[in-house]
């Protein structure tokens, strides 16, 4: 048969989803790949209801229905705090995975080099590939996961075509403060670089009363004519399979974004946008409520592994938390998420697929669940060391 392409020599399956599939096979509680076992607020199925009974049902506009682009437009111009024009800067697409590729795609061009943070979300490495573009990674350090400016400026020395910026940080919980955030905005604005956001957890940040907020990169001054903000529905509005995105971009981006959207995908869902439109229109109380849920199942989620004695960083926004594991097994974090779904039945993803560099004690959960899961949870990682004492050895043969 002939080759097939070079540039996805290099790709596996994506650990995320496998673990997913493991947790499927042993009956574990799925903490690994990050979506609620929680219905969407019931004005949302209603309206998607509707929706499928009245349609449309055909192609919306490429670039996103011009209610959906305009009810988004007027949310995020109230959160975001700048102008946004639905007909000049937003491209509505299939999740924020698309919306990142087609951001990448729009700006890089074959051999150009793209600073990601570590540990970052697995897609990065591969969109920066698949956008034939070499990926220059800098390290978040453990375990205030801060960067080194220094550092960071001999990335940006290399003359880098973008940055992506994960804010929240998935796995992290990183919460990227206004002096990190205005130093990058200083070495875009010096080395004439753009910077990619991926902001799904805008709404999901804790500890405000210690001062600890969301700020969107585009809104410091000068950004918004070098920034692609890059988000979606999934996680705000509890519906990860509908698969809603979006980009906010200058009109000189967005007019790009879009024709490499139209051929990546045509347009996203019709029906979908119709229904989403509701949510768009939330008022703010809905968003207090969605962080106090998720305040809540943090604190659940936490108080269960204080219980089960395993030492984690204390997540500031998004929903994940890592954990460390070298105190049980250090040496392939892949085989410990494996036996843990198996023994334990609890599923986690290895804090491997996250790091670029060498890391194996940590591991990622998420807690984007009923605090039932949650309270489940934690009752069967309660007898991780009793577990762990009784099987422990099968992870030494297994790694033989």
């Amino acid at each position: 048969m002939p080759l097939t392409s070079e540039r996805t020599a290099g790709f596996g399956e994506s650990v995320i989803r496998r673990m997913t599939r493991i947790a499927n096979e042993h009956g574990a509680i799925n903490l690994s790949q990050g979506f609620p076992d929680f219905e969407p607020p019931e004005e949302l199925k209603r309206a998607l209801a509707a929706a499928a009974t009245k349609g449309p049902h055909q192609y919306a506009i490429t670039w996103g229905a011009a209610n959906f682009r305009a009810a988004l437009a007027e949310k995020q111009r109230r959160f975001m705090g700048i102008p946004i024009d639905p007909e000049k800067n937003i491209t509505v697409t299939c999740g924020s995975t698309e919306a990142m590729m087609a951001a990448m795609m729009s700006v890089i061009n074959p051999g150009d080099r793209v600073v990601v943070f570590s540990p970052f979300y697995e897609n990065y490495g591969a969109d920066a590939i698949l956008s034939g573009a070499e990926p220059v990674y800098v390290p978040l350090v453990p375990p205030d996961f801060a960067f080194d400016r220094d550092t960071l400026r001999r990335a940006f020395e290399l003359r880098p075509r973008a940055l992506i910026l994960c804010n929240s940080s998935n796995p992290s919980g990183k919460v990227f403060t206004r002096s990190e955030l205005e130093y990058i905005a200083g070495l875009a604005e010096e080395f004439d670089t753009w910077v990619i956001t991926d902001e799904v957890y805008e709404h999901i940040v804790y500890d405000g009363a210690a001062g600890v907020r969301h700020i969107y990169f585009a809104s410091l001054p000068g950004m918004s004519k070098r920034t692609i903000s890059c988000s979606s529905l999934s996680k705000t509005y509890s519906i990860t399979g509908w698969r809603l995105g979006y980009t906010i971009a200058c009109e000189a981006a967005t007019d790009i974004i879009r024709k490499v959207h139209d051929f990546l995908t045509v347009g996203a869902a019709a029906p979908l946008m119709e229904a989403a439109v509701t949510a768009l229109a939330f008022p703010q109380s809905y968003y207090d409520s969605l962080l106090a849920s998720y305040t809540k199942k943090r604190d659940v989620f936490l108080g269960a592994l204080d219980r089960a004695g395993l030492r984690y960083t204390r997540p500031r926004g998004a929903y994940y938390v890592l954990a460390d594991i070298g105190e049980f097994y250090d040496r392939d974090d892949t085989l410990f998420c494996e036996w843990l779904a198996k023994e334990v039945k609890v599923a986690a993803v290895p804090g491997s697929s996250f790091f670029r560099e060498s890391v194996t004690n940590m591991i990622r959960f998420h807690f984007a669940k009923k605090e039932e899961t949650l309270i489940a949870a934690g009752e069967r990682l309660a007898g991780l060391r009793a577990i762990w004492a009784e099987k422990g050895d099968a992870l030494g043969r297994a790694e033989k």
